[in-house]
């Protein structure tokens, strides 16, 4: 009777210890906020575990004044052009080896912030979701938000100490990938919602235009630029008045499946990026976006304001 009740009472242990662990696994893995603000950055600016990088449009601006010990990441740097003209992501063996360049290992809590309201941060946030890299965030507001906080810049260029970055093994990485055949299934009652981010002319298309023009059928217009608050630092809008936005065009279910594209996956992965922020788990950018999609002649396209 007592070695039954010495075996009970292991068993429990050993399940106690087990609930420990994955607790303590969740605590370690949770994930830093999709945005941070200036107080965090300002707060953790000298933190060496923590790698900013600097995504202005211009690389001439990086050269007048940028954030203390940002790194440099021009856009073209992550992008490549396929053969048939489309402009893709580089492979995850490039990307590795431009983080490794940048400082930037596995366990690197990597901020990024640009100049033009999260339109090349959010690049490199999907980029880095997707290979399941743990601690990412955005500067809300970038660069624009940081100098009227009239925090410090600086105009010497930082050179990042090369490592090697390796991926962790079961690292969770994101499926927030679309191909052509997941966006030409997509629009059904129970398929993911595509959400076209481009402008209103570029959504409507242009009748009579000898180019393909228009939006992929079923498709929601849900401009990326409708998020930020130019004229309030170029931060996000608040949350009410993206979830208002977002409910307009019949997206109000955060575990919905949705797509996002644009013309190139530059701007989709902005809108990626204020999804991701509101809580939205099963987003996705179609990457060739509709420079893919109109060079299949068979994909149907709708021109005018319907969906």
């Amino acid at each position: 009777m007592m070695f039954r009740g010495i075996t009970v009472h292991s068993n429990i242990l050993l399940r106690v210890l087990a609930l420990l662990g994955m607790v303590l696994v969740w605590q370690t893995s949770a994930a830093e906020p999709v945005f941070v603000n200036t107080d965090w950055v300002s707060k953790h600016i000298d933190d060496s575990s923590v790698v900013l990088v600097d995504m202005a449009a211009d690389g001439t601006q990086y050269q007048r004044f940028h954030l203390p010990g940002a790194v440099y990441l021009p856009y073209r740097a992550i992008v490549q052009r396929r053969r048939d003209g489309v402009m893709i992501r580089v492979d995850d063996e490039r990307l590795f080896k431009i983080l490794g360049a940048l400082g930037i290992n596995a366990e690197s809590h990597v901020v990024i912030y640009d100049d033009i309201g999260g339109l090349q941060a959010g690049r490199l946030f999907w980029e880095l979701e997707r290979i399941g890299h743990a601690k990412v965030s955005v500067l809300d507001g970038g660069l624009v938000r940081w100098i009227l906080d009239s925090r410090k810049v600086l105009a010497t260029p930082v050179q990042p100490e090369p490592v090697t970055y390796s991926p962790k093994l079961g690292g969770g990485t994101r499926q927030n990938e679309a191909s052509l055949e997941a966006v030409k299934s997509a629009g059904g009652e129970a398929a993911a919602v595509l959400l076209d981010v481009r402008t209103r002319e570029e959504y409507r298309g242009e009748p009579g235009s000898k180019r393909r023009t228009g939006h992929i059928p079923g498709a929601k217009w849900w401009p990326w630029d409708g998020a930020v608050a130019f004229d309030n630092g170029f931060r996000l809008k608040t949350v009410d008045q993206l979830q208002k936005s977002l409910a307009s065009v019949g997206v109000d279910n955060k575990d919905q499946p949705i797509i996002t594209y644009c013309q190139t996956g530059h701007r989709a992965s902005q809108a990626y990026l204020t999804l991701r922020s509101l809580g939205y788990e099963d987003v996705r950018v179609f990457d060739g976006s509709m420079a893919e999609y109109v060079r299949d002649r068979r994909a149907p396209l709708q021109l005018g304001a319907q969906s």
